[in-house]
Protein backbone atom coordinates (compact mmCIF):
# COMPACT_ATOMS: atom_id res chain seq x y z
CA UNK A 1 0.00 0.00 0.00
CA UNK A 2 1.40 3.47 -0.98
CA UNK A 3 2.70 5.73 1.72
CA UNK A 4 0.32 8.38 2.90
CA UNK A 5 1.15 11.76 1.22
CA UNK A 6 3.08 14.14 3.42
CA UNK A 7 1.34 17.43 4.15
CA UNK A 8 3.43 20.54 4.80
CA UNK A 9 2.66 21.82 8.28
CA UNK A 10 2.98 25.52 7.37
CA UNK A 11 1.01 25.70 4.11
CA UNK A 12 -1.15 22.60 4.43
CA UNK A 13 -0.15 21.58 0.89
CA UNK A 14 0.97 18.10 -0.13
CA UNK A 15 4.72 17.74 -0.80
CA UNK A 16 6.31 15.94 -3.76
CA UNK A 17 8.62 13.98 -1.51
CA UNK A 18 11.66 15.85 -2.80
CA UNK A 19 13.91 17.53 -0.29
CA UNK A 20 17.07 19.63 -0.65
CA UNK A 21 19.05 20.82 2.35
CA UNK A 22 16.00 20.47 4.54
CA UNK A 23 13.73 22.35 2.14
CA UNK A 24 10.78 20.32 0.86
CA UNK A 25 9.13 20.89 -2.53
CA UNK A 26 5.40 21.54 -2.50
CA UNK A 27 3.17 19.80 -5.00
CA UNK A 28 1.26 22.85 -6.25
CA UNK A 29 0.49 22.71 -9.98
CA UNK A 30 -0.27 25.84 -12.01
CA UNK A 31 -3.93 26.89 -12.13
CA UNK A 32 -5.92 25.26 -14.94
CA UNK A 33 -6.82 28.59 -16.51
CA UNK A 34 -3.11 29.45 -16.77
CA UNK A 35 -2.25 26.12 -18.41
CA UNK A 36 -5.07 26.44 -20.96
CA UNK A 37 -4.00 29.99 -21.72
CA UNK A 38 -0.50 28.72 -22.44
CA UNK A 39 -1.86 26.05 -24.77
CA UNK A 40 -4.01 28.66 -26.52
CA UNK A 41 -1.01 30.90 -27.16
CA UNK A 42 0.91 27.98 -28.61
CA UNK A 43 -1.96 27.17 -30.97
CA UNK A 44 -2.25 30.87 -31.86
CA UNK A 45 1.47 31.09 -32.67
CA UNK A 46 1.25 28.09 -34.99
CA UNK A 47 -1.69 29.71 -36.77
CA UNK A 48 0.25 33.00 -37.01
CA UNK A 49 3.22 31.21 -38.59
CA UNK A 50 0.91 29.77 -41.24
CA UNK A 51 -1.10 32.92 -42.01
CA UNK A 52 1.50 35.71 -41.71
CA UNK A 53 5.18 36.07 -42.68
CA UNK A 54 7.16 34.52 -39.91
CA UNK A 55 10.22 32.38 -40.63
CA UNK A 56 13.45 33.85 -42.02
CA UNK A 57 15.05 31.88 -44.84
CA UNK A 58 18.52 32.10 -46.38
CA UNK A 59 17.58 34.78 -48.92
CA UNK A 60 13.92 35.51 -48.16
CA UNK A 61 11.20 34.68 -45.62
CA UNK A 62 7.98 32.68 -45.47
CA UNK A 63 5.18 34.81 -46.95
CA UNK A 64 2.24 33.23 -45.12
CA UNK A 65 -1.18 32.50 -46.60
CA UNK A 66 -2.18 36.19 -46.52
CA UNK A 67 1.07 37.46 -47.99
CA UNK A 68 0.89 40.50 -45.71
CA UNK A 69 3.91 42.82 -45.46
CA UNK A 70 3.94 45.76 -43.05
CA UNK A 71 6.74 47.35 -45.03
CA UNK A 72 4.65 47.11 -48.19
CA UNK A 73 1.66 48.54 -46.35
CA UNK A 74 3.72 51.57 -45.32
CA UNK A 75 5.07 51.94 -48.87
CA UNK A 76 1.53 51.80 -50.27
CA UNK A 77 0.36 54.40 -47.75
CA UNK A 78 3.22 56.74 -48.68
CA UNK A 79 2.52 56.25 -52.37
CA UNK A 80 -1.14 57.16 -51.83
CA UNK A 81 -0.14 60.24 -49.83
CA UNK A 82 2.24 61.39 -52.57
CA UNK A 83 -0.45 60.86 -55.20
CA UNK A 84 -2.88 62.98 -53.17
CA UNK A 85 -0.26 65.72 -52.79
CA UNK A 86 0.91 65.62 -56.41
CA UNK A 87 -1.39 68.38 -57.65
CA UNK A 88 -0.26 70.73 -54.88
CA UNK A 89 3.42 69.95 -55.42
CA UNK A 90 2.99 70.59 -59.15
CA UNK A 91 1.17 73.85 -58.45
CA UNK A 92 3.92 75.07 -56.09
CA UNK A 93 6.57 74.20 -58.66
CA UNK A 94 4.75 76.19 -61.33
CA UNK A 95 3.69 79.16 -59.17
CA UNK A 96 5.83 82.20 -58.44
CA UNK A 97 6.75 82.05 -54.77
CA UNK A 98 5.19 85.43 -53.95
CA UNK A 99 1.92 84.40 -55.64
CA UNK A 100 1.53 81.36 -53.38
CA UNK A 101 0.37 83.66 -50.59
CA UNK A 102 -2.66 84.73 -52.64
CA UNK A 103 -3.91 81.15 -53.08
CA UNK A 104 -5.34 80.02 -49.69
CA UNK A 105 -5.42 76.28 -50.36
CA UNK A 106 -1.93 76.26 -51.83
CA UNK A 107 -0.68 78.47 -49.00
CA UNK A 108 -1.98 76.04 -46.37
CA UNK A 109 -0.26 73.13 -48.11
CA UNK A 110 2.99 75.09 -48.47
CA UNK A 111 3.00 76.16 -44.81
CA UNK A 112 2.29 72.60 -43.62
CA UNK A 113 5.07 71.18 -45.79
CA UNK A 114 7.44 73.97 -44.79
CA UNK A 115 6.76 73.35 -41.11
CA UNK A 116 7.68 69.67 -41.52
CA UNK A 117 10.81 70.50 -43.54
CA UNK A 118 11.81 73.12 -40.95
CA UNK A 119 11.55 70.58 -38.15
CA UNK A 120 13.73 68.11 -40.05
CA UNK A 121 16.38 70.52 -41.33
CA UNK A 122 16.35 73.89 -39.56
CA UNK A 123 15.12 73.37 -35.99
CA UNK A 124 18.47 72.00 -34.69
CA UNK A 125 19.94 75.51 -35.10
CA UNK A 126 16.97 77.89 -35.14
CA UNK A 127 14.89 76.00 -32.55
CA UNK A 128 11.61 74.15 -32.96
CA UNK A 129 9.72 77.44 -32.75
CA UNK A 130 12.26 79.31 -34.93
CA UNK A 131 13.11 81.41 -31.87
CA UNK A 132 16.83 81.10 -32.54
CA UNK A 133 19.66 81.13 -30.01
CA UNK A 134 23.02 82.82 -29.55
CA UNK A 135 24.57 82.86 -33.02
CA UNK A 136 21.37 81.61 -34.69
CA UNK A 137 18.84 84.26 -35.80
CA UNK A 138 15.32 84.46 -34.44
CA UNK A 139 13.07 84.04 -37.48
CA UNK A 140 9.96 85.37 -35.74
CA UNK A 141 11.01 89.02 -35.47
CA UNK A 142 11.18 91.58 -38.23
CA UNK A 143 14.96 92.12 -38.28
CA UNK A 144 16.73 90.38 -41.16
CA UNK A 145 20.42 90.39 -41.98
CA UNK A 146 19.88 89.58 -45.65
CA UNK A 147 16.29 90.73 -46.12
CA UNK A 148 12.92 89.39 -45.05
CA UNK A 149 10.86 89.37 -48.22
CA UNK A 150 9.70 85.93 -49.26
CA UNK A 151 12.03 86.03 -52.28
CA UNK A 152 15.01 87.03 -50.12
CA UNK A 153 14.26 84.29 -47.61
CA UNK A 154 14.10 81.74 -50.44
CA UNK A 155 17.44 82.95 -51.80
CA UNK A 156 19.08 82.67 -48.38
CA UNK A 157 17.80 79.12 -48.03
CA UNK A 158 18.99 78.26 -51.53
CA UNK A 159 22.55 79.61 -51.41
CA UNK A 160 23.23 79.70 -47.67
CA UNK A 161 25.48 82.11 -45.80
CA UNK A 162 29.25 81.71 -46.09
CA UNK A 163 28.48 78.26 -47.48
CA UNK A 164 30.07 76.23 -50.29
CA UNK A 165 27.61 77.54 -52.90
CA UNK A 166 29.08 79.71 -55.69
CA UNK A 167 26.44 82.38 -55.05
CA UNK A 168 26.37 82.12 -51.29
CA UNK A 169 25.62 85.24 -49.28
CA UNK A 170 28.92 86.36 -47.82
CA UNK A 171 30.39 89.52 -46.35
CA UNK A 172 32.91 88.77 -43.65
CA UNK A 173 33.42 91.22 -40.83
CA UNK A 174 37.14 91.86 -40.27
CA UNK A 175 38.75 90.24 -37.25
CA UNK A 176 39.85 93.56 -35.82
CA UNK A 177 41.51 92.02 -32.78
CA UNK A 178 42.72 88.67 -34.06
CA UNK A 179 44.37 90.31 -37.09
CA UNK A 180 45.59 93.24 -34.96
CA UNK A 181 43.77 95.86 -37.03
CA UNK A 182 42.79 97.61 -33.81
CA UNK A 183 44.32 97.59 -30.36
CA UNK A 184 42.34 96.19 -27.40
CA UNK A 185 41.85 99.77 -26.17
CA UNK A 186 40.43 100.86 -29.54
CA UNK A 187 38.12 97.83 -29.62
CA UNK A 188 36.89 98.74 -26.13
CA UNK A 189 36.19 102.30 -27.26
CA UNK A 190 34.28 101.13 -30.35
CA UNK A 191 32.23 98.79 -28.14
CA UNK A 192 31.32 101.73 -25.91
CA UNK A 193 30.16 103.69 -28.96
CA UNK A 194 28.10 100.73 -30.22
CA UNK A 195 26.48 100.49 -26.79
CA UNK A 196 25.52 104.16 -27.06
CA UNK A 197 24.00 103.57 -30.52
CA UNK A 198 21.44 101.21 -29.01
CA UNK A 199 20.66 103.52 -26.11
CA UNK A 200 22.61 101.60 -23.50
CA UNK A 201 24.74 103.12 -20.79
CA UNK A 202 28.23 103.86 -22.06
CA UNK A 203 31.37 105.74 -21.06
CA UNK A 204 30.95 109.08 -22.82
CA UNK A 205 34.67 109.77 -23.32
CA UNK A 206 35.35 106.25 -24.62
CA UNK A 207 32.28 106.39 -26.87
CA UNK A 208 33.53 109.66 -28.37
CA UNK A 209 36.87 108.08 -29.21
CA UNK A 210 35.06 104.97 -30.49
CA UNK A 211 32.85 107.06 -32.78
CA UNK A 212 35.87 108.30 -34.70
CA UNK A 213 37.20 104.76 -35.10
CA UNK A 214 33.74 103.51 -36.10
CA UNK A 215 33.52 106.18 -38.80
CA UNK A 216 36.83 105.03 -40.23
CA UNK A 217 36.48 101.25 -39.88
CA UNK A 218 32.80 100.30 -39.70
CA UNK A 219 30.55 102.69 -41.61
CA UNK A 220 31.27 101.08 -44.98
CA UNK A 221 29.04 98.17 -43.91
CA UNK A 222 27.02 99.36 -40.94
CA UNK A 223 26.38 102.85 -42.27
CA UNK A 224 27.12 106.21 -40.66
CA UNK A 225 24.04 105.86 -38.47
CA UNK A 226 24.85 102.23 -37.53
CA UNK A 227 21.58 100.93 -38.95
CA UNK A 228 23.23 98.31 -41.11
CA UNK A 229 22.83 97.25 -44.72
CA UNK A 230 20.85 94.17 -45.78
CA UNK A 231 22.62 94.01 -49.13
CA UNK A 232 25.82 93.30 -47.22
CA UNK A 233 24.28 91.32 -44.38
CA UNK A 234 25.47 94.00 -41.93
CA UNK A 235 23.24 94.11 -38.81
CA UNK A 236 21.48 97.15 -37.42
CA UNK A 237 23.40 98.20 -34.32
CA UNK A 238 20.79 100.65 -33.05
CA UNK A 239 18.05 98.21 -32.04
CA UNK A 240 17.80 95.77 -29.14
CA UNK A 241 18.25 92.64 -31.27
CA UNK A 242 21.67 91.02 -31.06
CA UNK A 243 22.80 87.81 -32.70
CA UNK A 244 25.69 87.18 -30.32
CA UNK A 245 24.66 89.32 -27.35
CA UNK A 246 24.42 93.06 -26.71
CA UNK A 247 26.48 93.42 -23.53
CA UNK A 248 29.92 94.99 -23.78
CA UNK A 249 31.83 91.72 -23.46
CA UNK A 250 29.86 90.17 -26.33
CA UNK A 251 30.29 93.26 -28.51
CA UNK A 252 34.03 93.32 -27.82
CA UNK A 253 34.26 89.66 -28.82
CA UNK A 254 32.31 90.32 -32.03
CA UNK A 255 34.68 93.15 -32.96
CA UNK A 256 37.75 91.15 -31.97
CA UNK A 257 36.91 87.93 -33.85
CA UNK A 258 34.45 89.03 -36.53
CA UNK A 259 32.27 86.01 -35.62
CA UNK A 260 31.25 84.82 -39.13
CA UNK A 261 28.52 82.21 -38.64
CA UNK A 262 27.70 79.74 -41.41
CA UNK A 263 24.37 78.56 -42.77
CA UNK A 264 24.49 75.69 -45.28
CA UNK A 265 23.18 75.94 -48.81
CA UNK A 266 20.12 73.74 -49.21
CA UNK A 267 19.96 73.73 -52.99
CA UNK A 268 21.61 70.31 -53.32
CA UNK A 269 19.83 68.86 -50.29
CA UNK A 270 16.23 69.94 -50.84
CA UNK A 271 14.06 70.20 -53.95
CA UNK A 272 12.98 73.63 -55.25
CA UNK A 273 9.44 72.84 -54.08
CA UNK A 274 10.55 72.09 -50.52
CA UNK A 275 12.72 75.23 -50.45
CA UNK A 276 9.68 77.24 -51.55
CA UNK A 277 7.61 75.65 -48.81
CA UNK A 278 10.32 76.50 -46.27
CA UNK A 279 10.45 80.12 -47.43
CA UNK A 280 6.66 80.40 -47.26
CA UNK A 281 6.62 78.90 -43.76
CA UNK A 282 9.40 81.12 -42.41
CA UNK A 283 7.78 84.19 -43.98
CA UNK A 284 4.45 83.21 -42.38
CA UNK A 285 5.97 83.10 -38.88
CA UNK A 286 5.23 86.79 -38.60
CA UNK A 287 8.51 88.55 -39.21
CA UNK A 288 8.54 88.43 -42.99
CA UNK A 289 8.49 91.73 -44.86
Amino acid sequence: MADKPEIDEVTGIETTGHEWDGIKELNKPLPRWWVWTLYATIIWSIGYWIVYPAWPLATDYTKGLLGYSQRQAVADSLRQARAAQAKFVKAIAETDIAAIRSKPELLRFAVAGGRAAFGDNCAPCHGSGAQGAKGYPNLNDDEWLWGGTIEQIYETIRVGIRADHDDTRSNDMPKFGVDELLTPEQISDVAEYVLSLSGKAADAAAAKRGKAIFAEQCTACHGEDGKGNQELGAPNLTDAIWLYGGDKASIVESIRTGRGGVMPSWEKRLSPVVMKQLAVYVHALGGGK
